[in-house]
């Protein structure tokens, strides 16, 4: 087909229009595509009716591809046929899109593309062109400007101590275009990047060395600058050698002896020792054992125990006397050492034992367990926080007394008695020993029961209602491992045989049918262990942690829950493990939030257990700040000589721990409250 049906003999007029713009986006790369081009259109012949015309696209800027040409005509013309590309048209506007065999145009290239049209009355030749949307004026696009950027912090020049945050920012500007992001790096390496003004980041845990720290900006177009380099030093503190003790305070009872730990904070260059002596106060407080202790370059950070003794004396004093621990060459550590009288009118914690479904005295009274949880053993050691949260003084067993408490629950760690990583030293081992040993004499001198349980333990678990994929005893695990278990009960056992005052908890809430899938089986993996479904590690069964502490000697009373988070104990009786001196007895925890939280529960459940063994409801709480859930339990527990502790008494929000109290003087929450008037009238 002849692309020009008919030539007029007359000149045809040339309308060239040209277009340019900078800035189009090419939204296929990654960085803006500019587009410029000039567009001649020329028509070729005109008979009054209808017309041909060639269209020239020229292109000036960045390559384009595929391209689209768009102008609209002044008049009616209406384009009939044309060629060199795909051609529309929608009422004045005309669209010609590239041909499949050439959809490119590169920088400089040009394309002629025609058509044959229609018209009636005037014939004017459109006066503006696009391609890609991009008006065509036939001028080049200006040149990209990359941006400006500056590093704004840290200064040049400042020093930091390991291991360091240093907070980097930078301010960036593009005078033609805009910055997409900016890039932090240490020399040559990208340590993080922001896209949004201010432009900032933290560069956190940085070790001790010397580093040259720069940004880099981003435009829209893909320009990029780099900040002058800003030097910085990351040092250490080089800390006085120290002799560590631990704990600074410690409680002894009167007649008896309590232990501490010394340590060194850096190795010795040769064997160097350490001398404890006492420093001033209360005579009848003095060093029985471990006055010398030799450290080497290879043992100067294991604890090594120092033990006090308090003489039996007349007076009703809580005597106190401070205690230096000096070495050649190191700085002296000093610890407190107060002497618990027995001498005066509050009686010690008694002996108990289990006859039939009560707890008794070694007089035969019935003793029923009132009072409260105090945590912070079971995750401060852990979290590398410390050993307690909050203090655990006699100021604030003071305040205990004030509510009549006679029983506190202690939770403990598996990890942090046993030392074993990543347990911090200073946290663990000797001691955290140390210091659940002197927590233990503050309360029984004090005539209240302490309950010892290991609430958190090793080993993974991701099944069904974990509560998390650390292996380590950072969270509730669904029953104890084999692995550490029976270690730490021995280690507990043994420190505590011989004083009956003390309970043994074997663990906090165990919930192994939720891993086997099954009641049955969970009760089995509950009094057996061993390879449990769903469970990756070994698993210690109760039967055979009763046999572990019964076989260190220890006759103390040991307790034991059920599943569901000690919150079932439907077969607790079937399956109660076999115990040689028939000292067990059953705990439940109940909230207003588990599965058996009524009184018909109750009455079908936790009733036929309390008729055969002594049963302590050791964790009651609601999360609401209110008391009228555990108004109602602790009424049934009264009627049922079933003893309950409330949960916690810690400082915390009411809804999330639930806590009994604000502060450590014992002011009560709301919640609180109704477990500080209960005990009012049913302990002493």
């Amino acid at each position: 087909m002849k692309r020009l049906r008919q030539w007029r003999r007359t000149a045809v007029g040339t309308a060239a229009v040209l277009l340019a713009a900078a800035g189009l986006m090419a939204t296929s790369t990654a960085a803006e595509a500019a587009v410029a081009c000039s567009v001649t259109y020329t028509k070729a012949w005109d008979n009054g009716s209808g017309f041909g015309a060639n269209v020239a696209i020229t292109n000036l800027g960045d390559p384009v591809s595929p391209w689209t040409l768009r102008y609209a005509f002044p008049g009616n013309q209406q384009v009939s046929n044309g060629w060199g590309g795909t051609w529309s048209q929608s009422g004045q506007n005309v669209t010609v899109t590239a041909p499949s065999y050439a959809p490119s145009l590169g920088t400089g290239a040009s394309t002629t593309i025609g058509f044959n049209g229609t018209y009636s009355g005037t014939n004017t030749s459109p006066a503006s062109f696009s391609i890609n949307n991009v008006a065509c004026t036939g001028s080049s696009p200006p040149p990209n400007t990359p941006p400006t950027v500056s590093l704004t912090a840290p200064a040049s020049g400042q020093t930091f101590t390991a291991p360091a945050t240093i907070g980097l920012a930078a301010t960036a500007s593009d005078s033609n275009g805009s910055v997409t992001s900016v890039a932090f790096l240490n020399g040559g390496t990208v340590l993080g990047t922001d896209t949004t003004s201010p432009y900032t980041f933290s560069w956190a845990n940085v070790p001790a060395g010397s580093y040259s720290l720069t940004a880099r900006a981003t435009d829209n177009a893909g320009a990029t600058t780099t900040s002058a380099a800003v030097g910085v030093t990351v040092g250490t503190i080089v800390a006085d050698p120290l002799v560590l003790v631990s704990p600074a305070t410690v409680n002894v009872p009167e007649g008896g002896t309590a232990t501490m730990s010394v340590r060194l904070s850096l190795a010795p260059t040769a064997n160097t020792t350490v001398t404890t002596t006492r420093v001033s106060g209360d005579t009848d407080l003095t060093v029985t054992s471990g006055g010398t202790l030799t450290f080497t370059a290879a043992s100067w950070n294991a604890p090594q125990n120092v033990t006090i003794a308090a003489a039996e004396d007349a007076d009703t004093t809580n005597g106190t006397a401070t205690f230096g621990s000096v070495s050649p060459n190191y700085l002296p550590g000093t610890f407190t050492a107060t002497e618990l009288d027995n001498d005066g009118a509050t009686g010690a914690a008694p002996a108990l034992h289990v006859s039939g479904n009560r707890i008794v005295t070694s007089g035969g009274a019935t003793y029923r367990l009132l009072g409260v949880n105090r945590s912070g053993g079971e995750f401060a050691c852990i979290q590398g926080n410390g050993i307690w949260d909050g203090p655990m003084d006699q100021a604030s067993i003071t305040a205990m007394r004030t509510w009549k408490i006679r029983v506190v629950r202690v939770p403990l760690n598996e990890q942090c008695w046993l030392g074993v990583a990543p347990v911090q030293a200073q946290f663990g081992g000797t001691t955290y020993q140390n210091a659940v040993k002197a927590y233990v004499n503050l309360l029984i001198a004090n005539g209240i029961t302490p309950i010892l349980e290991m609430h958190w333990s090793y080993g993974q678990y991701t099944g069904n209602s974990s509560a998390c994929s650390d292996v380590n005893a950072t969270c509730q695990k669904p029953m104890p491992d084999a692995q550490y278990a029976p270690s730490f009960w021995t280690g507990v056992a043994n420190a505590f045989k011989g004083n009956d005052a003390v309970i043994l908890d074997l663990f906090n809430e165990p919930y192994p049918e939720r891993a086997t899938g099954s009641a049955a089986t969970g009760w089995a993996c509950w009094k057996n262990g061993g390879t449990c479904p769903g469970i990756s590690y070994q698993v210690a069964g109760f039967q055979s942690l009763v046999s572990t502490v019964r076989a260190t000697g220890a006759t103390n009373i040991i307790m034991i829950g059920g599943l569901a988070y000690s919150n079932d104990l439907t077969q607790w009786l079937a399956n109660k493990p076999a115990d040689p001196l028939n000292n067990l007895a059953a705990f439940a925890h109940i909230y207003n939030f588990n599965s058996c939280a009524s009184t018909a529960c109750y009455d079908s459940q936790l009733a036929p257990v309390a008729a055969q063994v002594p049963l302590a409801l050791t964790e009651i709480g609601q999360n609401d700040c209110a008391h009228g859930f555990i108004d109602t339990l602790m009424t049934w527990a009264d009627a049922h000589g079933v003893g309950y502790l409330g949960w916690t008494w810690n400082t915390w929000p009411c809804t999330s721990g639930p806590a009994l109290i604000t502060d450590y003087n014992g002011t009560a929450t709301a919640f609180g409250q109704g477990l500080k008037t209960r005990l009012a009238t049913v302990s002493n």
